[in-house]
């Protein structure tokens, strides 16, 4: 342990000194610095195929000192934009949520793969309010002191509680609800119509005819207003992007489950056209992902020739809105153009030898099904919460096979074969009984931990894990990292986007799965190269997407 901890020390050392002794590198002493290097005049390819783009992105976005980060930046809470989209003058269409569950347990909804398409299941608004409140809508509100002031926390975990993820329905008839193009505001639990009619259509043709887009009856847009993440994480926010719609993803994918309606993520698409379809401003906002829900057998009517733009005024989300360059380069450059372009594009990596495993392998040994914790997952989202404290208390080795075990199944993904996956995960193990304190990779297809170093490496979590308590706490810590390599090479630069998302989304299914157990997890940050030298030789070429941590939270005076 000595030893790590000592390399872990001198490389952020030889990282501090070959940047300057402020940690700023070339371009990122100030703000206008920075966008002289990401802004309009940069060198920054539009092409999807040209990797570069990528590539530039994700070194300049990592901590500790990535060139496109101010190191000198200050978030004031004073500054928070607001965190709701409010349109003036439309009509408010409230939703009639039933929260009492269904009576699916969280963990069989968590695992469970798309629903069978065999009859036609066309969700009605109760279900499309439960998809919508249950994935993005407000589960509590705690009031801190000024200047935070009242946090209304949603269904689904964000970085830094600052929810820049939006939610669209685009629809036919359903029961109970019109054809047309809707926003989803969770603020007023409504829906407001941005366009009347049945839009499916340009959906269809923006997806290169998806199949499970064409039969869907609803289809859900996720958008990133991304200046609402960015005025506290800079650059890094379209990072963020995917890991809070992801988690946002899990939650929906679940819910979607427990009321057998098929649900699959729909990443490749023609980004103007679907930006288009419910009027996002792009120098703002702009699409990240679709889920078509439900089944009918059919097709939805022809796209009109041309998407008519909306002149529709929402609220101004903050008095100053500041801009980040690199976020709409980076989001261009993994843009797709046409429909011949998404069609190429939507296929899944070719499958890649696995490693053979060279250290002992302990295979998981989850919960049997009957004896699983049986918590409806409603009642699971709506207790669900990042943890903010962990015990030092132990996880069970079953508990932690239990998590995996329904987390890890693949998610259903237009850029994905079944049960696949573009990340590994890694774990640093502090305290779970029956399972050594160590390094470990978990390898899907044996379902099994291979340990790499067996000892006590507590300290060395909290320092991958930005000096952050809660990952030296942690009874476990796990880390998802993808080799960028042939992901960028089959994927172009929106592989990006995708390895992001495939971390994010089974993160989100670890969150659910620590809670159905009564276990804490929270989302953290990490020096992005310092956890890839810390678990090689195993992890070289590999970067992080994604960390969270796992533990018992400390029991409250009195209980």
């Amino acid at each position: 342990m000595v030893s790590i901890l000592s390399g872990l020390r001198r490389w952020l050392m030889q990282e501090q000194r070959s940047r300057g002794r402020t940690g700023r590198s070339e371009g990122a002493g100030s703000r206008s610095a920075r966008g002289a290097l990401s802004g309009p005049d940069d060198e920054w390819p539009e092409d999807n195929r040209d990797t570069q783009a990528a590539r530039h992105y994700h070194d300049g976005t990592k901590h500790p000192y990535g060139s496109l980060m101010d190191a000198g930046h200050f978030f004031d809470p004073a500054t928070q934009p607001l965190l709701f989209k409010r349109y003036i003058g439309l009509e408010s269409i409230p939703l009639p949520l039933d929260k009492s569950p269904l009576g699916v347990p969280a963990l069989e909804a968590i695992a469970s793969g798309p629903a069978p398409t065999g009859e036609p299941r066309i969700p009605d608004i109760g279900t499309l309010a439960r998809l919508l409140s249950f994935s993005a809508g407000i589960t509590r509100r705690i009031r801190y002191p000024e200047p935070v002031g009242e946090i209304a926390f949603r269904a689904a975990a964000c970085t830094g509680a600052l929810y820049h993820i939006e939610l669209y329905v685009v629809c036919g008839d359903l029961p109970g609800l019109e054809a047309g193009v809707y926003h989803f505001d969770p603020e007023a639990l409504a829906l407001r119509r941005l366009r009347a009619g049945d839009e499916r259509g340009v959906l269809v043709a923006a997806t290169a005819h998806e199949p499970s887009v064409a039969q869907a009856p609803a289809i859900l847009v996720y958008t990133d207003v991304f200046w609402r993440n960015a005025v506290k994480y800079q650059a890094r926010e379209y990072r963020h992007a995917f890991w809070d719609s992801g988690t946002i993803l899990a939650n929906t994918l679940a819910m979607a489950s427990a009321h057998e309606m098929p649900a699959k993520v729909a990443a490749g698409f023609v980004d103007t056209a679907v930006n288009r379809l419910p009027g996002l401003d792009t120098h703002r906002e702009f699409a990240l992902e679709l889920v078509p829900i439900g089944y009918a057998p059919g097709t939805p009517p022809e796209p009109a020739p041309e998407v008519a733009p909306l002149e529709l005024k929402t609220v101004p989300i903050a008095r100053y809105e500041g801009d980040e360059p690199a976020i709409r380069a980076m989001h261009a450059a993994s843009s797709l153009t046409d429909e011949e372009q998404v069609a190429a594009w939507r296929s899944s990596l070719p499958p890649r030898p696995m490693p053979v495993p060279s250290g002992r392998l302990f295979p998981l040994a989850p919960d049997p099904v009957e004896e699983m914790p049986q918590e409806p997952l409603e009642s699971v989202i709506l207790r669900r919460g990042s943890a903010r404290q962990f015990s030092h208390g132990s996880i069970s080795f079953r508990q932690l096979s239990t998590i995996l075990d329904r987390a890890l199944r693949g998610v259903p993904a237009d850029f994905l074969d079944p049960g696949g996956t573009l990340n590994q995960v890694y774990l640093i193990v502090n305290a779970v009984d029956g399972l050594p304190p160590g390094t470990y990779v978990f390898h899907r297809d044996r379902q099994a931990f291979e340990l790499l170093q067996e000892g006590h490496f507590r300290a060395a979590a909290g320092t991958l894990g930005l000096h952050q308590k809660l990952a030296y706490d942690a009874s476990v810590n796990l880390f998802f990292l993808s080799d960028l390599k042939p992901i960028l090479e089959r994927f172009g630069n929106r592989g990006y986007r995708v390895a992001q998302l495939d971390a994010s989304i089974s993160a989100g299914r670890v969150y659910l799965a620590a809670e159905a157990q009564g276990l804490g997890a929270t989302g953290l940050t990490f020096f992005d190269d310092a956890v890839t030298e810390f678990f090689s030789p195993h992890a070289r070429s590999k970067s992080v997407m994604f960390l969270i941590a796992l533990g018992k939270r400390p029991r409250r005076h009195g209980r």
